[in-house]
C-alpha cells in the first residue's frame, strides 16, 4: 500500500489540522448518513451517539490508514460513467483522488498513454497486490474469441481477468459493467457480460445505472477505503443503502400516482402539471435506485422531474423489458404502509446527508476566501 496515510499526505500537503477535521467530518457526512462502518454495535441506534461514532472511526481511520490504491479498467462503454464520477458531489473525486485514492490507471484521465501508461499499471498491479480495489466500467465481449474489444492487443476479458487476480475488491460502475449493459441487448452480437458474470472468487459490487449515480460510486469506494469493508448487498450485489427502495416510492411525482392524475402524452394538460409518468411507460414501480434522492448535478434534477419517465437503467436487461415508453412495469396498487414509510426516511437521510455536505463546502469555501 501507499507508504504515507491519508492524514500524513494531507499535511505534507500544507493541510491544517482544522481543515483535516473538516475533511474527515464532511466524509463522515457523506457516508455516516448512507453506509455505516462496521465499527458500529448493534445497540448503537440512537442518532446523536451513532454520528460521533461515525466521525470518530471516519477520523481514526484518516489517521491511520494508508490511501488506496485504485485502477480502474474501461472495456465496451461510453466513458458516461468516468464522465459522471468527475461531477461527484460528495466526497467529490478530488476529495477521493487528493486525499483517499491513488488512481494508478485510468485510461480516460490519466496523464500518460500508450507503453508508459500501461506499465504504470503493471506496476501498481504487482506493488499492491491483493490490497487495490479495481474498478471496471463497460461490459465485456466473449465473441470472436475477445476481438470485439482489444487493448494493445489484448482482450477486455484477458485483461480483467489478470487485474482481477490480485485486486482485494472489484466494483464494477455502470449498467454495461454490472449486468452487460446496452451492449448486451438483443441480439447481443458481441456476447458481452457483466463482470459478476465472469468474476466468481472476488467480491463484486454492482453500482448499475446508465450511467451509475456518481455519488454511489465514489461512496462505495470511500467506504472500502476507510473501513476495509464493503456495504451490505442485495441479491443482485448492489448496495442496499442506494438500492434499497424503488425509484417510484421516492419519487416527487407520487402524489399525483395515489390521486390517480396520470399524464397520457408528453405534450397533454397532465405532463404539463406534473402529473404522474406511469402511463407513459415509467418503469419507476420495478427500478431501484436512488435517483429521486440524490439526483444528479449537485441535487439539480433527475429523469422524471425533468419530466422523463424512468427507463430501470439500474435493472438487468433494462433495454430488452417492453419497450421504452409503453406499457406498465407494475400494477396500480398501493404499497403497504411500511414500505412507504422506510423508503421516506431512507430517502430523506441521503437527501441530509447531501444538504449537509454542501453547506460544509460552502462554509470551506468562504473561509478560504
Amino acid at each position: 500500500m501507499p507508504e504515507e496515510t491519508i492524514a500524513q499526505s494531507l499535511i505534507k500537503k500544507g493541510v491544517s489540522r482544522r481543515d483535516f477535521l473538516k475533511l474527515s467530518g464532511l466524509l463522515a457526512t457523506a457516508m455516516g448518513l448512507t453506509m455505516a462502518p462496521p465499527v458500529l454495535a448493534a445497540e448503537e441506534t440512537t442518532k446523536p451517539l451513532r454520528s460521533a461514532r461515525i466521525n470518530h472511526a471516519v477520523l481514526e481511520a484518516m489517521e491511520t490508514k494508508p490511501r488506496l490504491p485504485v485502477i480502474w479498467l474501461e472495456f465496451q462503454d461510453c466513458a458516461g460513467c468516468s464522465e459522471a464520477i468527475t461531477r461527484s458531489n460528495s466526497p467529490t473525486l478530488v476529495d477521493l483522488v487528493l486525499n483517499t485514492l491513488t488512481i494508478e490507471y485510468h485510461e480516460t484521465l490519466s496523464a500518460a498513454a500508450g507503453f508508459q501508461v500501461e506499465q504504470a499499471k503493471e506496476d501498481a498491479m504487482q506493488k499492491y497486490a491483493g490490497k487495490y480495489i479495481l474498478v471496471v466500467e463497460g461490459s465485456i465481449p466473449l465473441g470472436m474469441e475477445g476481438n470485439y474489444c482489444t487493448i494493445g492487443g489484448r482482450s477486455a476479458l484477458d485483461l480483467l481477468n489478470n487485474a482481477a487476480s490480485g485486486a482485494a475488491a472489484i466494483i464494477a460502475t455502470g449498467n454495461c459493467a454490472a449486468f452487460g449493459g446496452l451492449p448486451k441487448a438483443n441480439p447481443n452480437p458481441t456476447e458481452a457480460k457483466g463482470v459478476w458474470d465472469i468474476i466468481t472468487d472476488k467480491p463484486v459490487v454492482n453500482i448499475p445505472g446508465c450511467p451509475a449515480i456518481p455519488e454511489v460510486t465514489t461512496g462505495t469506494i470511500a467506504n472500502y477505503a476507510l473501513f476495509g469493508a464493503l456495504p451490505e448487498l442485495d441479491s443482485l450485489n448492489r448496495p442496499k443503502t442506494f438500492y434499497g427502495v424503488t425509484v417510484h416510492d421516492r419519487c416527487l411525482r407520487r402524489a399525483f400516482y395515489e390521486a390517480g392524475k396520470f399524464a397520457k402524452s408528453f405534450d397533454d394538460e397532465g405532463a404539463k402539471k406534473g402529473w404522474c409518468l406511469y402511463k407513459l411507460g415509467c418503469k419507476g414501480p420495478t427500478t431501484y435506485n436512488a435517483c429521486a434522492s440524490i439526483k444528479w448535478d449537485q441535487g439539480l434534477s433527475f429523469p422524471i422531474q425533468s419530466g422523463h419517465p424512468c427507463l430501470g437503467c439500474s435493472e438487468p436487461n433494462f433495454w430488452d423489458g417492453g419497450g421504452f415508453y409503453q406499457g406498465q412495469s407494475a400494477p396500480l396498487d398501493r404499497p403497504g404502509v411500511t414500505a412507504v414509510g422506510a423508503a421516506v426516511v431512507a430517502g430523506a437521510a441521503i437527501g441530509v446527508g447531501n444538504i449537509l455536505v454542501n453547506q460544509s463546502k460552502k462554509k470551506a469555501q468562504g473561509g478560504a476566501e
